[in-house]
C-alpha cells in the first residue's frame, strides 16, 4: 500500500481551529432550531426537513473536516477532536491529513457512482416548466395528504385536481415521483425509477439540486465541510420554495406562498428555480472536481 504523504497546504493549530470554530458557528443557525424543536417534540415542515428526510446528524454539519489535501498541524494527538482522529486520518509526526489510501473498494464505488450520476445530470438539459406541480400531484383527488398532520391546504381540492389535469407534468425525479397519488402517477410523462437517475436526472430540477447536500454528505470527509455547508445552504433555499409553490397553508409559519395556480406565480416560480439551479450548477461541478481529485491525488 502507498503511504500518503502530508498534503503542502498546512494549517497551523490556532489557525485550523478558528476555522472550526466558525464553521461550527454558520452550522448552528440551521440545527439549533431544528434540534430544539426535536427535543421539544415540534417540528417545521420547511426547516426540518432536510434533517428528517436525509439521514443525517446535525453533527455531520456541525464538525468541521478540511478535506482532501490539507494537513493540520497539532501539539498533541490527545488533544485533536474526534472527527480528526477516525479511520480516514493518517498522522506523520505533528500533522493529520486525510489519506486516499485508506479508502475501501466499496467506498471508491460508491464515489465513482456519485460522480457519473453529478455529470449524467449536468449534460442533461433543464425543465424550468415543471413550476414545482410535484407537490400538487402528490395529493391528487385526497388520496392521501402527506403534510395533513402539519398543515392544511390552501386551497379547495378541486382546484388542485383542476389544475393537475390541465398542465402537463414532467417530474423527472424518482424520489419526487414515488410520492405522487397513484391516479397522478400515469400524468407524469416521464416514469423515473431508482434504476434511470442517470437518464432522466436534470440540472433545472429542484429536488436533483437539493440532493446535491446528499451527494456532497456521502463523500465527506473527502470533500471538506466548506462544501457540504454549501450544499445545504442551498438545500433549504430549495426546500423554502418548494414548500412556498406547494398546495399547503404554511401561514402558521409565516410562509408566503408561490401561488403556482396562477400565471404571475408561475413566472415567480420559475424565475426563482433558474436562480437557484445555476448555484446548482456550480456547486455540483465543484462537487465533481473534488470526488475526481480523491482519484488523481
Amino acid at each position: 500500500m502507498k503511504v500518503a504523504r502530508p498534503a503542502r497546504i498546512i494549517l497551523e493549530s490556532d489557525e485550523w481551529q478558528g476555522i472550526a470554530a466558525c464553521h461550527l458557528e454558520s452550522a448552528r443557525t440551521y440545527t439549533d432550531a431544528p434540534r430544539h424543536r426535536r427535543d421539544r417534540g415540534e417540528r417545521h415542515p420547511v426547516e426540518d426537513f432536510l434533517f428528517e428526510y436525509y439521514p443525517y446528524s446535525f453533527a455531520l454539519l456541525e464538525h468541521w473536516h478540511p478535506g482532501l489535501g490539507v494537513s493540520l498541524r497539532f501539539n498533541c494527538r490527545e488533544d485533536l477532536p474526534l472527527q480528526f482522529t477516525g479511520k480516514r486520518y493518517r498522522s506523520d509526526n505533528d500533522l493529520c491529513f486525510l489519506d486516499p489510501e485508506m479508502l475501501t473498494e466499496k467506498e471508491r464505488d460508491r464515489l465513482s457512482w456519485i460522480a457519473n450520476l453529478l455529470r449524467a445530470t449536468q449534460s442533461h438539459a433543464p425543465n424550468f416548466a415543471c413550476h414545482g406541480l410535484h407537490e400538487w400531484a402528490m395529493v391528487y383527488r385526497a388520496e392521501e395528504i402527506r403534510h395533513s398532520s402539519l398543515a392544511p391546504l390552501r386551497i379547495p381540492q378541486e382546484q388542485i385536481d383542476a389544475l393537475i389535469e390541465s398542465r402537463p407534468i414532467a417530474c423527472t425525479h424518482h424520489d419526487a415521483f414515488r410520492f405522487f397519488a397513484k391516479q397522478a402517477r400515469p400524468l407524469n410523462r416521464l416514469q423515473p425509477t431508482i434504476d434511470t437517475r442517470h437518464e432522466n436526472e436534470q440540472p433545472g430540477c429542484v429536488h436533483a439540486n437539493m440532493d446535491l447536500y446528499k451527494w456532497a454528505a456521502k463523500s465527506m470527509p473527502w470533500i471538506g465541510s466548506d462544501l457540504l455547508l454549501e450544499t445545504f445552504r442551498l438545500a433549504a433555499e430549495l426546500r423554502d420554495l418548494d414548500m412556498r409553490a406547494s398546495p399547503y397553508d404554511l401561514s402558521r409559519w409565516g410562509v408566503e406562498p408561490v401561488k403556482i395556480e396562477t400565471a404571475e406565480g408561475r413566472s415567480e416560480y420559475e424565475a426563482e428555480q433558474r436562480r437557484l439551479a445555476a448555484i446548482a450548477t456550480e456547486l455540483r461541478d465543484r462537487l465533481i472536481r473534488a470526488i475526481e481529485n480523491i482519484f488523481g491525488s
